[in-house]
């Protein structure tokens, strides 16, 4: 299925979720990520502050932010800038999301989880953004564990993948984690 075919088709099942199908839902994908050893093992974790239509970052970085060090991006150009979440020095950014604010940027060879952002996934790993790039970008310099989290309904059969796309190596869903095909 084409990428703009997915965006369709998810955007449309999510604007079918009550207030209270998202807060389940984030509390049940979430909820298995704190218990898979990947995110026992890694101190410094770059999340996303989640936007309305996908699953709430805010209760699990709020439960987390004393025990394991999260970074939030910053958007920087046609790239992104990784740097220390606090709570207090958050600001609306590019496209409407909070980032933070200050000079520490981190260097991404540091972060060892990165909770990756996506529309959609298939079981081979592949994701789809939101189409700006940006992503795919920052995980091409990375080795960190790459999780994708997503509603039951983001996993799809298949998705055209392009060379620069990047994989994620776990995918969680409130039903469970989705074993990842390596081919």
């Amino acid at each position: 299925m084409k990428k703009e075919e997915i965006r369709l088709k998810i955007k449309a099942q999510k604007a079918l979720l009550s207030p209270q199908d998202k807060a389940d839902a984030a509390a049940a994908a979430f909820a298995l990520l704190e218990q898979h050893a990947a995110f026992m093992m890694a101190s410094k974790i770059l999340m996303y502050h989640s936007l309305p239509d996908e699953l709430s970052t805010l209760a699990f970085i709020d439960k987390w932010h004393d025990r394991k060090r999260f970074y939030l991006p910053r958007v920087n150009g046609v790239n992104l800038d990784i740097l220390p979440y606090e709570q207090t020095h958050l600001r609306l950014g590019a496209f409407h999301i909070e980032e933070p604010t200050g000079d520490d940027t981190a260097d991404i060879n540091e972060i060892e989880m990165i909770i990756v952002p996506g529309v959609a996934y298939d079981r081979n790993g592949n994701r789809v953004g939101r189409g700006k790039g940006y992503y795919d970008r920052l995980l091409a310099e990375t080795k960190a564990t790459k999780v994708g989290i997503a509603y039951d309904f983001q996993v799809v059969d298949e998705i055209d993948a392009e060379p620069h796309d990047v994989k994620v190596d776990i995918l969680i869903t409130p039903a469970g984690v989705v074993k990842i095909n390596r081919r």
